[in-house]
C-alpha cells in the first residue's frame, strides 16, 4: 500500500502563525456535530480559544445539555473540568461573541433560514446539511426547501461554493458559504473526478455506483429502518432511483442521469462508506497509467490516500481517520475498471471535510488538525 499522495501537503502557513479566528457551533448534539466539536478543540489554530457551542432551533437551555462533554460523554478529558458549555441558539450570543465562521450541523431547512442571516452580519459559513449544495432547482426538489426571501436565496446559491476541496480548493478560500458534501458523494466524485475530467471514461456505457454506508449516516435520531432489530445482521439497498446526493454526483462530475447509477446500502456497522464503481474506459489502457493518473490528480491532496494495485481499501483502514482511501481494480482487456473508494462518512464525509475547509478559509495548511 503507498500512501505518496499523503505525504504532500498543501500550501499555506501553519494554524499558529496566524490569525485565531472566532468559531461557533450550531448543531452540536448530533453525531457529526460531536465530532466537528472533537476536531475544533484540539485544533491548533484555535487553541486557547474554544468554539461557541449552540444547539438547534427550539432549544432552550432547561432542555439542552449544559456542556458539549454531557452531551457527548466521549469529549470528557482526564482531570479536565466540563466548562465547554452548550448554548441555546441567539443571534445576539454569536453577534456579541464577535464570531466569524459559523459551522451549521442543522436540519436542511434551518441552514436555509439561518445562513442568510449569518452572512448578512459578516459571518462566514460551512454548513454541513444539504441546504446550499445544489445549484440546480430541480436537483435541490428533493429537500423540499421553502425560502422565506427566495430572491436574496437564489442570489447566495449562486455565490455558495461546494466545499470538495480536492475539486475547488480555490473557491473555498475566499468564500463566504461553503456547502460541505454529502458523504456518499465525497466517495464516489473523488473515486471518478480525475478519471472523467481527464475524458477516458465511456460515459454513455454507463457508470454504476454501488455504495455501503454505516448506521450512523442516516442520523441520530432513530428509525423504524436503523434501530437495532432491523439493522443488525443485515444488509439493505435504499432509496433506490431517489437518493439526495445523486444532485451532487450530476453537478460534480458534469453528468446526466442517463450515465450514472447510484444505489446506496445500509451496513450494519456503526460508521464508513464503501463505494465500489463500475466504468468502461473509451479505449485500452495500462494500470499504470491509471495509477498516473489518479496520482497526478491528487498529488497536493493530504487528505486522499492512493492504493497500489492489487490492494483496494477497505472501511477498517478509514475509520475514526479522515482520509479518502482509494483504490482500483483493471480487467484484462484494459477498458473493464473498477474503482474503490473508502472514507469514513462522519470525518472525511462531514466534519472531517468542514474543519479542511474552515483550514482553506483561514489560509492554513489544509490538514492542520486532521492528521
Amino acid at each position: 500500500m503507498s500512501h505518496t499522495s499523503a505525504e504532500v501537503r498543501s500550501e499555506g502557513v501553519n494554524a499558529e502563525a496566524s490569525h485565531q479566528p472566532k468559531v461557533a457551533v450550531a448543531g452540536v448534539s448530533g453525531y457529526a456535530g460531536g465530532e466537528l466539536a472533537r476536531l475544533l478543540l484540539r485544533h491548533p489554530g484555535l487553541a486557547g480559544a474554544a468554539p461557541l457551542f449552540l444547539g438547534r432551533a427550539g432549544e432552550t437551555a432547561a432542555c439542552a445539555p449544559t456542556t458539549i462533554e454531557a452531551l457527548h460523554p466521549q469529549l470528557a478529558m482526564i482531570g479536565a473540568n466540563r466548562s465547554h458549555k452548550v448554548e441555546p441558539f441567539h443571534w445576539d450570543r454569536i453577534f456579541g461573541a464577535g464570531i466569524e465562521i459559523l459551522f451549521m450541523a442543522t436540519p436542511h431547512e434551518q441552514s436555509r433560514e439561518w445562513a442568510p442571516q449569518a452572512i448578512e452580519r459578516g459571518i462566514r459559513v460551512i454548513d454541513l446539511s444539504g441546504a446550499w449544495r445544489l445549484a440546480d432547482d430541480r436537483n435541490r426538489e428533493v429537500y423540499k426547501l421553502h425560502d422565506a426571501n427566495p430572491i436574496l436565496a437564489a442570489e447566495l446559491q449562486k455565490e455558495a461554493v461546494y466545499g470538495c476541496p480536492e475539486l475547488h480548493r480555490d473557491e473555498i478560500r475566499s468564500a463566504r458559504l461553503v456547502a460541505n458534501p454529502g458523504c456518499y458523494s465525497t466517495s464516489i466524485i473523488l473515486a471518478l473526478a480525475p478519471l472523467v475530467r481527464a475524458g477516458v471514461v465511456d460515459v454513455e456505457y454507463g457508470i454504476v455506483c454501488d455504495a455501503k454506508s454505516g448506521v450512523s449516516g442516516a442520523g441520530k435520531a432513530p428509525t423504524s429502518k436503523t434501530h437495532f432489530m432491523y439493522a443488525a445482521d443485515n444488509l439493505s439497498a435504499y432509496s433506490v432511483f431517489g437518493h439526495r446526493h445523486t444532485g451532487e454526483l450530476l453537478e460534480q462530475l458534469h453528468l446526466s442521469a442517463d450515465q450514472i447509477q447510484f444505489t446506496p446500502h445500509l451496513l450494519p456497522i456503526p460508521r464508513g462508506i464503501l463505494s465500489t464503481i463500475y466504468l468502461r474506459l473509451k479505449q485500452p489502457m495500462p494500470p499504470s497509467e491509471i495509477g498516473s493518473l489518479l496520482g497526478q490528480f491528487y498529488k497536493s491532496s493530504p487528505l486522499v490516500r492512493l492504493h497500489t494495485t492489487p490492494q483496494l481499501p477497505q472501511i477498517q483502514h478509514i475509520v475514526r481517520t479522515n482520509f479518502c482511501d482509494l483504490g482500483f481494480a483493471l480487467a484484462e482487456d484494459g477498458r473493464k475498471l473498477i474503482v474503490v473508494s473508502c472514507l469514513d462518512n462522519l470525518l472525511k464525509g462531514a466534519a472531517g471535510q468542514a474543519v479542511q475547509n474552515m483550514n482553506l478559509m483561514c489560509g492554513w495548511k489544509e490538514e492542520e488538525g486532521l492528521l
